[in-house]
């Protein structure tokens, strides 16, 4: 996932994301300290919108939280220092270690998630009907399956930052949510395809 982050907004300064507009939230639940992340994990929201995601997430009757969301717009929200261990990995296994919170980075993308097809709609989890043309066919397994699409503009900014966080930490392995727990099926199909669209217009 390395670009040239010559032309990047963003700076990372005492463990935080800096320029390109980031908005800094507090996630006071989050205080154990993260020593030398060395992976990233990606997920995706399943959310209404990259703010109330950022803001719900830092609630502290919530279970849950991460470093960053970035959302559609290619807006930017940092929730937990990257110092600081992020309650996004759960239940979580890869190459040989448990507990993957203690170990990694975690970005929430903000998307829809998978949808299912319902009287000619396409409708999220949430009960948002997607357009056609949000939406990514997925046709590798015996029946098609929907997702909503990632932006170009998302894509950038998360290649940007992910570029930014492997030159500051030793980041070994980028990888998914689906990748390190078999409950979870984020970020999904459609950022392997977006990401291949990137590639091929830049």
């Amino acid at each position: 996932m390395g670009i040239s982050i010559f032309n990047s907004p963003f700076s990372i300064v005492n463990h935080r994301l800096m320029g390109g507009g980031v908005v800094h939230l507090v996630s006071a639940k989050n205080t154990r300290r993260l020593e030398g992340p060395d992976m990233i994990v990606l997920h995706y929201t399943a959310g209404t919108s990259a703010e109330s995601s950022a803001l719900f997430l830092t609630r502290p009757d919530v279970s849950a939280s991460a470093h960053v969301v970035i959302g559609r717009e290619g807006e930017v929200f940092q929730l937990v220092p990257f110092n600081i261990e992020a309650w996004h990995a759960g239940k979580s296994w890869y190459a040989g270690r448990g507990g993957l919170n203690r170990y990694s980075i975690g970005i929430e993308l903000d998307n829809l998630g998978k949808l299912r097809f319902s009287g000619g709609l396409f409708i999220a989890e949430c009960g948002r009907v997607v357009p056609p043309g949000e939406v990514y066919t997925d046709c590798s397994g015996d029946r098609p399956t929907y997702w909503h699409r990632y932006t170009t503009r998302q894509v950038r900014v998360l290649r940007e930052v992910c570029s930014l966080l492997e030159e500051t930490y030793p980041i070994r392995d980028v990888v998914g949510h689906s990748v390190i727990t078999p409950r979870k099926i984020d970020p999904g199909p459609a950022l392997e395809y977006a990401f291949s669209e990137f590639q091929d217009k830049n």
